[in-house]
């Protein structure tokens, strides 16, 4: 009997009766997809929505129909998202934190019948209302749960007496309705012994509580073990850049740091609004951030037009930074590039400007700023695009942002080789489906742009037969990136006595 097998899913030393068998073999050269560079993370603190889990978020309604709006205070993730969202930025993974204190709404429905309480902690379950009514059908009863912002949802015909009418309206605000709806997406219900029967009604819920009152570096980092909180929640998502909103705690970047490393996330920190440049250099110099992985941004807070709470108000440059970076693939720096939504900053709004001396201290000691002007003109932008390294060969926000992106789109595509079979013949196929897979990425990237040249080496150069028989395949990748034109010099000479010449160039 004719068989159609995949690759490897039979024992081809174990046939013996005639047959036919068909093997379906995949490709032999892979191809490298690169990972999305586009997602930022934002960990901070919201009136609604799951604690210490990674929310994925892509505009500012969702935002809204997941944490809430945004708030005027501190800490508020929702106003680092719309200053990335204000860059282009639209891909997000949000993790809201709290000090603990945070409460859920509740309301109890007559004497021990049922209680009502908010899916999640936070002011915003304070909004919620749920209304009791007569149901669709006869002797039956529907309840309506509305939050602002949220589509309405209809539990209807529950039917039952006594206690059993509760609990049968529990279960399905808990369960949800086969065929008519899913569960509650906004309160939890719990059925109490009570047996009063239901008047038409509705129930506004009190009490809940955000639990931002007193919010930390600590908290912001929370905790990497299982379940994580915090900075830590973010493992695994792919943030390619992140910060922890208005964290200006020095006490945490050496942790920053340490976790951008391990999941090559470019972490965004940021000095104390309003603070000097002698005093941020001294703190980059002592806190242990000179590396690729940290972004240092001067304490020049940023002024931003709320559009939900009304008026101009003062908000850290991380938002702004981590939109423009995700917004920009990741061979480019933020440098020059125009940020969108800026009405002003401390300095600006003194109406002074840095001096060359000013940004050089600056970006000596690794330190970013938004400024304006830029070199491209009167608007606001990153001023130096550097990262906190001082090796000058490692310090563009370009390095960062490529380096782990090759690193990140490698880790994740080549592991399909592991595992296969590897000879010491010169035209051992693993070995060059490996050089194949990696050449061909690279080869596109320097198509599109985004590096300059590059080499993949993986043979019996570099993989002696007594490293293979130890189990080891070796590829030796070297990539040149675009160099980013920081300094331009136009060398001009003009006045009555130069000499112009020019070279014809002959027609054909």
């Amino acid at each position: 009997m004719t068989q159609i097998v995949q690759y490897g899913q039979v024992n081809t030393t174990a046939l013996i009766v005639p047959d036919l068998i068909v093997q379906i073999i995949a490709p032999q050269v892979a191809q490298l997809n690169g990972v999305p560079t586009n997602v930022a993370g934002f960990v901070g603190t919201a009136t609604w929505g799951p604690t210490n889990s990674p929310t994925i978020v892509g505009s500012m309604a969702d935002y809204a129909r997941n944490f809430g709006a945004i708030q005027n205070r501190t800490y508020d993730m929702g106003t680092a998202v719309a200053a990335a969202v204000l860059q282009g930025a639209n891909n997000f993974r949000c993790v809201r934190v709290t000090d603990g204190t945070d409460v859920a709404a509740s309301i109890a429905v007559l004497t021990n019948c049922i209680t009502f309480t908010a899916k999640y902690t936070g002011t915003l379950g304070n909004s919620v209302q749920v209304q009791v009514a007569p149901g669709s059908a006869a002797s039956s009863q529907k309840v309506i749960v509305t939050l602002p912002g949220q589509t309405p949802e209809v539990f209807d015909n529950i039917t039952g007496s006594g206690n059993a009418l509760w609990v049968a309206m529990a279960n399905a605000i808990n369960n949800g309705q086969v065929g008519a709806r899913g569960p509650s997406q906004i309160i939890v219900a719990t059925a109490g012994a009570g047996v009063t029967a239901p008047s038409a009604a509705t129930y506004s819920l009190t009490g809940g509580t955000d639990g931002a009152t007193t919010i930390t570096g600590t908290v912001l980092v929370g905790v990497d073990t299982i379940p994580r909180k915090g900075m830590y929640a973010l493992r695994g998502t792919g943030a390619s850049v992140a910060a922890l909103v208005d964290c200006s705690d020095t006490t945490t970047f050496s942790t920053q740091v340490s976790y951008g490393l391990s999941e090559g996330t470019y972490m965004i920190g940021v000095t104390p609004a309003g603070d000097t440049i002698s005093n941020a250099v001294s703190t980059k110099a002592t806190v242990g951030i000179d590396t690729y992985i940290f972004k240092y941004m001067f304490g020049d807070w940023i002024y931003f037009l709320d559009p939900v709470n009304g008026g101009v108000r003062l908000i850290s440059p991380q938002g702004y930074v981590v939109g423009v970076l995700a917004n920009l693939s990741p061979q480019n720096s933020s440098l020059n590039k125009p940020l969108y939504g800026v009405v002003g900053t401390q300095k600006s709004y003194q109406n002074q400007q840095y001096s060359s001396a000013e940004l050089q201290t600056l970006a000596q000691a690794g330190i970013d700023v938004i400024t304006n002007p830029i070199p491209a003109g009167n608007q606001f932008g990153c001023r130096i695009g550097h990262n906190s390294s001082s090796d000058n060969t490692r310090n563009g926000d370009n390095y960062t942002r490529m380096t782990n992106y090759l690193a990140a789109t490698t880790a994740q595509g080549m592991g399909i080789y592991d595992g296969r079979l590897q000879s010491t013949q010169p035209t051992d196929p693993l070995r060059r489906a490996v050089k194949a897979t990696l050449d061909n990425f690279y080869l596109g990237l320097q198509q599109q742009n985004m590096i300059d040249d590059f080499t993949v080496q993986c043979d019996l150069n570099n993989n002696t037969p007594s490293r293979i028989a130890l189990g080891y395949l070796q590829a030796d990748v070297r990539v040149r990136f675009l160099a980013v034109a920081e300094k331009i010099l136009i060398n001009q000479e003009g006045g009555q006595s130069v000499t112009i010449t020019r070279q014809q160039v002959p027609s054909f």
